[in-house]
């Protein structure tokens, strides 16, 4: 039942099952590359690899991550800036993810590409400002 309840940690302020675990878990597909975007974030606080490998795009799509390696990260909050859909298979979205690593607190600020391939967004690349 806690899973129920558990704050969704993309910052939406709905329950994981609600939000992002609905991706996550397979049950649906994101709708939006925001949703994605959130979902993808969610993956990173939660190590999930495998969801971060399957929802990158294939041209840009490393072969592993290594997000165990990571797992002194803390992540500490999303902030989305802006979603603009640029025409019906690419989207940006902007975004503030603020973490820790060893204690020491940092900001990744990205504006991401998103495109729209077999009725699905992916994750292509990023810019960060």
């Amino acid at each position: 039942m806690a899973k129920l309840e558990t704050p969704c940690p993309c910052g939406s302020n709905k329950t994981y099952v609600l939000c992002c675990g609905r991706y996550l878990d397979g049950a649906e597909i994101p709708p939006d590359a925001e949703a994605l975007m959130r979902s993808r974030y969610t993956a990173y606080t939660l190590l999930r690899e495998d969801y971060l490998l399957k929802t990158w795009h294939v041209s840009a799509r490393p072969e592993q991550l290594g997000l165990t390696a990571e797992a002194s990260s803390k992540w500490l909050g999303l902030q989305v800036k802006r979603h603009e859909q640029q025409d019906d298979t690419h989207a940006l979205v902007e975004f503030v993810a603020r973490y820790k690593i060893g204690g020491r607190a940092h900001r990744l600020h990205e504006v991401s590409r998103f495109v729209h391939e077999d009725r699905r967004w992916f994750y292509v690349d990023g810019e960060v400002t």
